[in-house]
């Protein structure tokens, strides 16, 4: 996937200026798929350029107007091809896995700390993801029943707490491994 593809997807589920579409990418779909907001930008020109998407300048009380993107022609075929198109079945690279095994050349226990700042890091993901389905697919002002576009993000939100529960099981396997193989005792 490119990141054009992103920010189609990302468009087509609600116009918005550079800025916000950024704002989106930290709060959703920088989960699944990451960049900058140099690269949105960079990126966002070169699709305006290329007629991808199409512009319109909106008004703003005290400051410069802003640009409010929207998915044009072009943009929507693109998709459509892309959506088309197989993919092959994503690789892991997982530097922690690596460290892990390395380990063993070293003292195991010295990467219980790291272990459990990435425990910590997962568990806070999977808090706000599962305070995000609340709000927006299960909670008493969620809507019912969800639309297409509405499904499908939750059925990704699901998959994402899906990872991050395997994740964490995995990693609470690892700090066990861990203080087994350093001698230390395993928290309670």
């Amino acid at each position: 996937m490119a990141l054009e593809h992103a920010i189609l997807v990302s468009l087509l589920e609600q116009p918005g200026s550079g800025y916000e579409l950024a704002r989106r990418f930290d709060r959703s779909i920088g989960y699944f798929w990451t960049a900058t907001h140099q690269q949105i930008y960079r990126v966002l020109g070169r699709m305006e350029r290329d007629g991808m998407l199409a512009v319109r300048a909106v008004a703003q009380q005290g400051r410069p107007d802003k640009k409010e993107y929207s998915v044009a022609g072009p943009g929507s075929a693109a998709l459509a091809r892309w959506l088309h198109e197989p993919i092959d079945p994503e690789s892991l690279r997982h530097d922690l896995a690596v460290k892990i095994r390395g380990a063993a050349f070293d003292d195991p226990a010295a990467l219980i700390r790291e272990v459990r700042r990435h425990h910590q890091v997962h568990g806070d993901r999977l808090a706000h993801y599962l305070a995000g389905e609340l709000r927006d697919f299960t909670g008493p002002d969620a809507p019912a029943p969800l639309d297409a576009g509405q499904e499908l993000q939750h059925v990704v939100l699901r998959g994402g707490i899906a990872y991050e529960r395997m994740t964490l099981a995995w990693l609470d396997d690892v700090l066990a491994t861990l203080h087994r193989l350093g001698g230390a005792p395993s928290p309670g």
